[in-house]
């Protein structure tokens, strides 16, 4: 978009240079760099005369990005005539000892500022010797130097200070220099947090930058003022995110951004968080501008006049430059590795004095170039962003411009014709008028071929229209006048004839009459005075629709209830406005006047379409999405004459023509999903060449739409859902299985009925929807889908999918419970393979386990699988195992009842033939779970030539059972004597809790101001009863405070121990 800076590389060290650049210093032709090993290396600025630069713009990509690692100059900073950008004049080696983290000039008193190894140093401008080292800044993190000319209180004659502020810690230590002698006195102020940041605001007032936010300090008179973020941004309309980002950082505990500050223009700041921003002035006071839409946290913010600058992180390395109004981005500059800006010291001097600055990263130093004024003025004006160049001449001075007076008369008559173009005609002629344009009759000549435009556009709205008219007030008012007047002779006694009604306010009520024109009203409108007219028949009509609605409810068309009032001029007023809106006396009935108002508000409502659709369609839709009452008829035709299909089906649903609505967005989704046009017969016209907008192509919006409409327009989205489901599946089934209300509550027996006549795998689907997902429990849906499952089965082709259906069976036959498994068993295949699980699951609900196991064993093989049906079983509760009897109270006794376990066990030990005994699973199935196993008819299954060691699991697990269960109750017995020992302790020493159990030594002390607590009188002498909460009352009290109280007996009577007196 601009091209305000230019990115020069003046140093970069060479790759055998292990140094890193730490910070710089340039002041006249002269270029400091510190390096992290200590050194300061100087060099000398030449003038480099480039003979044209290039494009600093991306066209293909960004206008507004200025890559200076791909500019020619970055790799060697060198000039096409072999001059050397920057010259090495000195290399001081031993400047520090450590890395040098920031420099600084106070050129008054010609001495260079350091900070290094946590120390403030002073050194010598011209032979660079060390002056001093500043003792009392140990631990400092930061400085700020600024020079300014100062007029003496006394004397009135301006002298130059020069100040220094170090940040250490939570304190801040500032030094002077008046007239190049640095003064003695050490000021000292501590706040209450450590300093990150140093901005110096004006001569006298720093802004200190810390965690929790930021401070205004005085240093003359040592005062601090906080720079309110939440409730000052609030004020401002800056929003409250400022103050609030500190506190989430500090919540999580984890990195806190560096808070960064910049001097703006005179009087203003810009501080930093984040993303965060908040404009101030001189004295911290929030200014009322928004935050900088800075995308991401910038590394390090300054002003290069008049222009914003962020340096985004090194990672990025890129530099933003945006307009410190309006805060739009201007240009991006790409530099790699970028990490430091660095900005002239503030002085008195003229703000762009100082619009260059450069750019340092760990291995180059760019000098950032500013672009002629007049030149970047110049290209925003070419790329028509005349609001931007409008901004930037503003806060330019007269004496950087050729001829301001010019440019901005030029900039604002272009931007005029602009918003002329746009049909922003009042804020054009504005434009046009001020004083600094005065625009000449050749610039508004546009205005008359706009007037031809409308002539064409004018006629269609002034035509009668398909049983609704364009009508004036009730008495004919200014603008209604102009449109009686710009109607045809032939049809303009027919339009007022056949207008019933129209809304009018108190003034205008009347009755509309044909009369003969006046020549004026003859005249008819045109051009931007028939626009006009319209606007204020537009917005006439918005507030005779207000007034409507405040006797006639639009979403459902009756008439409000009245509110009673006992005063009788209320009730008259009222009356009187509702006569205005009629055109003849209103009705007695609530029928009546219900049928006239409704004309009354179709009418407005029709009229107001027509307007905004001649004036500004694109807000003809916030019409009819609202309830409205406008006639369908006429708003089908015009929305189609103007190809607005989406507000055309937008108005369909508010009026509840969904079947029409529908049948819109077949015809335009159900078309070449690659072409833009479709031949159609729409709107009376056949075979009709229309363009397919892009939101209307294909079936997303149909489903949307169908999605939308309620469980009782079932039909309706039966019948438009087909086309739907065939032509996308997956998409048309969002229509019935989506996670919404409608879709939840469709009649499910006509969607599953309805499916299945299209496809067996989506009635599939939406069974398996609204059994496992809604949990529907009705048994016909249970064994519909378990068939449908089984027929999908037998008839496809064994792949994957198939796979998959299959283990959907198997599940689905595990967890359900409602299907008839007489059913499911007959239909399922005996003997496929396949489906041997399917049955043992089916055996497994009929409670019939050995048959179960005989399938796993026998027919499928499958050991494991017995094993863990054997572990499904064995855990369920005993009303689902149906072949044993519910277990006893002594389920640590294996041999109490017959297992599961012990059924597995005999078929593979005793199998019926021709089957064969299986020893190795018996033996694993003996080592887990012999303890679950009778033992008596365990050890008979157990073949005689078996060896004892190979039992030895199966006798272990039986010894380790019956240990645990000894020693459980004896675990158990310990416990109980422990509880008991605790009880008697409790009751006969009380639990040594004040106010608590005091056992038997417990007591209770009654003194002469205590009262009972019913009758609250005083106990003194007479008999009473203690509770056990120690609370005391009378005796006779104590039968009243048992039947008020909440516990299950009514009276409490004291013992012996508990009278008194």
């Amino acid at each position: 978009m601009l091209s305000a800076f230019t990115a020069r590389p003046i140093i970069e060290l060479k790759q055998r240079d292990k140094s890193k650049i730490e910070t710089i210093l340039a002041y006249g032709d002269r270029v400091l760099v510190g390096l992290n090993t200590g050194s300061l290396r100087i060099y000398r600025l030449n003038e480099v005369c480039q003979p044209s630069e290039p494009s600093t713009s991306n066209d293909t990509s960004n206008d507004t990005s200025y890559d200076a690692s791909s500019s020619p100059a970055s790799a060697q900073p060198t000039s096409q005539s072999g001059l050397k950008p920057t010259d090495l004049l000195r290399e001081v080696e031993k400047f520090s000892t450590r890395s040098i983290d920031q420099l600084a000039i106070i050129k008054e008193a010609n001495t260079i500022v350091s900070l290094s190894n946590y120390y403030v140093s002073l050194h010598d401008l011209q032979t660079y010797e060390l002056i001093d080292t500043i003792s009392r800044t140990k631990n400092a993190t930061c400085f700020a130097v600024t020079s300014n000319i100062v007029k003496d209180a006394a004397t009135g004659i301006p002298e130059i200070i020069s100040r220094l502020a170090v940040a250490i810690k939570r304190r801040l230590l500032l030094w002077s220099w008046h007239e190049s002698e640095l003064h003695d006195e050490v000021t000292e102020i501590v706040l209450p947090e450590a300093i990150r940041t140093l901005t110096w605001a004006n001569a006298t007032k720093v802004v200190c930058g810390m965690n929790a936010g930021y401070v205004l300090v005085d240093v003359v008179t040592s005062q601090i003022h906080e720079i309110a973020g939440v409730g000052a941004a609030a004020a401002g309309g800056q929003g409250s995110r400022f103050g609030a980002a500190s506190m989430g950082y500090m919540g999580l505990g984890g990195y806190m951004p560096k808070p960064l500050a910049t001097r703006l223009a005179e009087g203003q700041m810009l501080l930093a968080k984040d993303i965060n921003s908040l404009f101030v002035d001189s004295d911290g006071n929030p200014l009322e501008k928004r935050q900088v839409p800075w995308q991401s946290a910038p590394e390090s913010i300054g002003y290069s006049y008049p222009y914003i600058l962020a340096l985004q992180p090194p990672a990025k390395g890129t530099l933003e430059v945006r307009n410190p109004e309006t805060l739009s981005l201007l240009q991006t500059i790409d530099l790699p590795g970028a990490a430091q800006l660095h900005f002239p010291p503030p002085t008195v001097s003229l703000a762009h004095a100082g619009k260059g600055f450069h750019i340092s990263s760990e291995r180059a130093v760019w000098k950032m170039e500013a672009t002629d004024y007049d030149t970047q003025v110049q290209e925003l004006i070419d790329k028509a962003k005349y609001d931007e160049a409008i901004s930037v001449l503003g806060m330019l001075e007269d004496a950087l411009l050729k001829d301001k007076t010019g440019i901005v008369r030029e900039a604002k008559m272009l931007k005029a014709e602009v918003l002329f173009k746009q049909r922003k005609f009042s804020e054009s002629l504005a434009l046009f008028n001020e004083d600094e344009v005065h625009a000449p009759p050749e610039e508004t000549s546009e205005e008359e071929d706009q007037e031809e435009d409308e002539k064409a556009n004018s006629e269609r709205i002034a035509k009668v229209g398909t049983g609704v008219e364009f009508a004036s007030p009730s008495r004919t008012g200014t603008f209604a006048k102009y449109w009686m007047g710009h109607r045809r002779a032939d049809s303009d006694a027919a339009s007022i004839a056949s207008s019933k009604r129209g809304g009018a306010d108190n003034d205008d009520a009347a009755s509309v009459k044909a009369k003969k024109k006046s020549k004026d009203e003859g005249i008819p409108l045109e051009g931007k005075d028939l626009i006009k007219a319209v606007r204020e028949l537009n917005s006439y009509l918005a507030g005779t629709r207000a007034r409507l609605q405040r006797w006639i409810d639009p979403v459902t068309g009756k008439l409000k209830p009245r509110k009673p009032t006992s005063s009788t001029e209320a009730p008259l007023s009222l009356d009187e406005n509702l006569d205005a809106l009629l055109m003849h006396p209103r009705s007695e009935s609530d029928e009546q006047l219900e049928q006239e108002l409704k004309e009354t508000f179709t009418l407005v409502d029709t009229t107001l379409f027509r307007g905004l659709m001649f004036v500004t369609p694109t807000l003809a839709g916030s019409l009819f999405r609202i309830p409205n009452f406008c006639d369908p008829a006429v708003v089908n035709e015009h929305l189609l004459k103007h190809n607005r299909y989406n507000e055309l089906v937008d108005f369909f649903y508010g009026k509840k023509l969904h079947r029409e609505a529908l049948t819109l967005l077949r015809k335009f989704g159900d078309t070449d999903p690659e072409g833009e046009s479709a031949r159609l017969d729409l709107n009376g016209h056949a075979d009709t060449e229309v363009a397919i907008p892009e939101q209307l192509r294909g079936p997303q919006r149909t489903i949307g739409y169908l999605q939308n409409l309620p469980p009782e327009m079932i039909d309706i989205i039966l019948e438009f859902a087909g086309w739907v489901l065939q032509r996308d599946p997956d998409q048309g089934m969002e229509v019935f299985v989506a996670d919404s209300e409608n879709a939840e509550t469709l009649p499910r027996e006509k969607v599953v009925e309805y499916l299945g006549t299209i496809d067996a795998d989506l009635e599939i689907r939406y069974l398996q929807h609204i059994i496992m997902e809604l949990e529907d429990g009705t048994p016909d849906f249970h064994n519909r889908l378990v068939e449908l499952l089984i027929q999908a089965l037998k008839h496809n082709e064994r792949n994957e999918a198939w796979n998959e259906k299959l283990g959907s069976l198997v599940v689905f036959l595990k967890g359900s419970q409602q299907y008839s498994l007489s059913r499911a068993l007959s239909i399922i295949p005996r003997d496929d393979p396949a489906f041997y699980e399917a049955r043992a699951v089916v055996f497994s609900n009929m409670g019939s386990h050995k048959q179960a196991l005989e399938i796993y064993v026998f027919n499928m093989q499958d050991y494991v699988k017995a094993e863990e049906y054997c572990n499904r079983i064995h855990v369920l509760p005993g009303s689902r195992r149906e072949s044993f009897p519910a277990p006893s109270a002594d389920q640590d006794d294996p041999d109490s009842a017959p297992s599961i376990y012990h059924m597995l066990l005999s078929l593979y030990l005793t199998p019926p033939p021709p089957n064969k005994p299986n020893l190795g699973p018996a033996l694993s199935l003996l080592s887990r779970h012999g303890s679950r196993l009778p033992a008596e008819s365990t050890l008979s299954l157990i073949p005689n030539d078996i060896p004892v060691a190979e039992l030895e699991l199966y006798f272990r697990g039986r010894i380790r059972a019956a240990n645990s269960v000894i020693s459980e109750s004896r675990i158990v017995d310990g416990l109980r004597k422990t509880q008991l020992v605790n009880t008697q302790a409790l009751l006969l020493l009380g639990d040594g809790i004040p106010g608590g159990q005091s056992g038997r030594s417990r007591r209770v002390v009654i003194g002469e101001e205590r009262v009972c607590g019913v009758c609250h009188k005083r106990l003194g002498n007479s008999v009473v009863a203690v509770l056990p909460d120690n609370s005391v009352v009378h005796y006779g009290c104590l039968g009243r405070r048992g039947r008020s109280g909440s516990g299950s007996r009514g009276e409490r009577i004291a013992g012996s121990w508990g009278r008194h007196g």
